[in-house]
């Protein structure tokens, strides 16, 4: 006999045990910059699917863009998403702004990322803003320079761009000599 009833009526040794289902909580944000509908046309016919553009940060640093493609919107999203977990990069960030102006191009598309002063905010569109914003950057000065409005071309050039930053090392020109004595 599996149950038993003590004199409350209630059920002791139950066999279902309650399980607690806990989400797991993942310290990077995403956001879907991009969704097509893309098609390879064969012999046998149409073969459509769905691309997606995502781009994964934590806002304290880190930030990395995947693209990938899938039968549907679902699963396409989850291995871009996947995919920009794995290609994480560290951004360079100096008081909630970048170092120095950057500039870089990928195809056709261009980007300028200049560093303003503290109070001025994310003066940024579209897709530059969505990976300054997940990469934790909080004022910021960008231009689209190139004449595409691919958002995953222009993605990939800002990426490029905060690649390029480098710390400034400012060398003392009054260092001390060594004397012999």
């Amino acid at each position: 006999m599996a149950f038993q009833r003590n004199s409350g009526g209630q059920q002791r040794g139950s066999r279902f045990k309650k399980r607690s289902f806990s989400e797991s909580v993942s310290e990077f944000d995403s956001k879907l910059l991009d969704l097509a509908r893309v098609t390879r046309v064969t012999a046998g016919g149409k073969h459509m699917r769905f691309r997606s553009v995502v781009v994964v940060g934590n806002k304290k640093g880190k930030v990395g863009v995947g693209v990938s493609k899938g039968l549907d919107v679902q699963q396409s999203v989850q291995k871009a998403t996947k995919l920009a977990k794995k290609n994480l990069m560290d951004v360079l960030i100096v008081n909630s702004t970048i170092p120095h102006e950057v500039y870089a191009k990928y195809g056709p598309a261009k980007v300028l990322l200049k560093p303003q002063r503290l109070g001025r905010g994310l003066v940024a569109g579209g897709t530059v803003r969505a990976i300054c914003l997940l990469a934790g950057i909080k004022n910021i000065s960008s231009k689209l320079l190139g004449r595409t409005s691919n958002k995953l071309n222009n993605a990939r050039a800002t990426m490029q761009a905060l690649k390029k930053l480098k710390v400034k090392v400012i060398k003392n020109a009054a260092t001390p000599t060594e004397t012999n004595s």
